[in-house]
């Protein structure tokens, strides 16, 4: 019985079942299996049923395949004189966050770009009063939309409408940087509308990823099938590169979870072949539930 909450959720990622379905909520939990399942298998080695040790071995072995390289950095060579690019995303929740405390961390991190989710009007309002504008003189904030980007590159080129999201493109000491703010649907809300939203990542981003920086809050861990998708089109997240893919960004103080540490990550900086990650954190922020996620990417290719 014990053995059959991991070996569901291991099915389900094994055939990619959460997608668009209500397997998509408990998926985001799969780490915790793992961990489980691996605690659980001397308890069953102890009772001596083969077979139950089998199963729990062979979940062990699946997990661990999926789970160590999120925690090995790849170790990339990154060249000196490369270009690098300091970006972070912030949910600010409803735009509750405090602006004082987003611009601090702008100003402290030496933030070339800062990706947006839940931005609402007079928050935008509140964060040009604390001072955005004069460390990132530059953004795009689409009308009808909850997210933003501000830079202190200068923008080269204007929207591209095929991304399905906030976008614009930059110049960095000559190489073309693309940049995506991502605020996909939440599953909780909806799992269908969930999938839809980053299969229209997913659709648009052949032949675009390239120079390409997509940044923000998925809602989805690097275990949902359509998240997965979306990264086999060319990307690679950050995290994951540097060993850091069990970071976890959410929840932060949520009023609904108070107490609850957090637990999951899906907040991600997703980059393209041209670009190398060099480091990556984690931030907390006053009154928003999910922590800032800075990264700092090299242009190499």
């Amino acid at each position: 019985m014990l053995l059959a909450g991991p070996a569901a959720l291991t099915a389900v990622r094994l055939f990619g079942w959460d997608d668009g379905t209500l397997w998509a909520l408990p998926m985001s939990f799969l780490p915790y299996a793992g961990l489980f399942t691996l605690l659980l298998l001397p308890v069953v080695a102890v009772l001596r049923a083969k077979w139950l040790t089998g199963v729990a071995a062979a979940l062990v072995v699946l997990q661990l395949w999926w789970l160590v390289p999120r925690i090995l950095p790849d170790g990339a060579d990154v060249p000196a004189g490369a270009p690098r690019l300091r970006v972070t995303t912030s949910n600010n929740f409803m735009g509750q966050v405090s602006p004082e405390a987003l611009v601090a961390l702008v100003r402290e991190q030496r933030i070339d770009v800062l990706a947006v989710e839940e931005q609402s009007d007079s928050a935008a309002v509140a964060l040009d009063a604390a001072g955005i504008r004069a460390l990132l003189p530059h953004r795009e904030r689409p009308a009808d939309t909850d997210t933003a980007l501000y830079t202190r590159l200068p923008v080269t080129s204007a929207a591209d409408p095929a991304w399905p999201y906030t976008n614009l493109t930059v110049d960095l000491g000559g190489r073309r940087v693309q940049l995506v703010a991502v605020h996909t649907y939440y599953p909780v809300g909806d799992v269908r509308r969930w999938a839809d939203s980053l299969h229209a990542l997913t659709a648009a981003a052949p032949g675009r990823t390239r120079d390409a920086v997509l940044l923000g809050d998925f809602n989805a861990t690097l275990d949902h099938k359509p998240m997965r998708d979306l990264i086999d089109t060319g990307l690679t997240d950050t995290h994951e590169e540097l060993g850091a893919g069990l970071f976890p960004s959410w929840p932060e103080n949520h009023p609904d979870y108070r107490g609850v540490p957090p637990l999951i990550q899906i907040d991600h900086v997703l980059h393209g072949p041209a670009l190398t990650a060099v480091d990556v954190s984690e931030h907390a922020l006053p009154r928003s539930d999910h922590r800032a996620v800075v990264a700092e990417l090299a242009v190499t290719g």
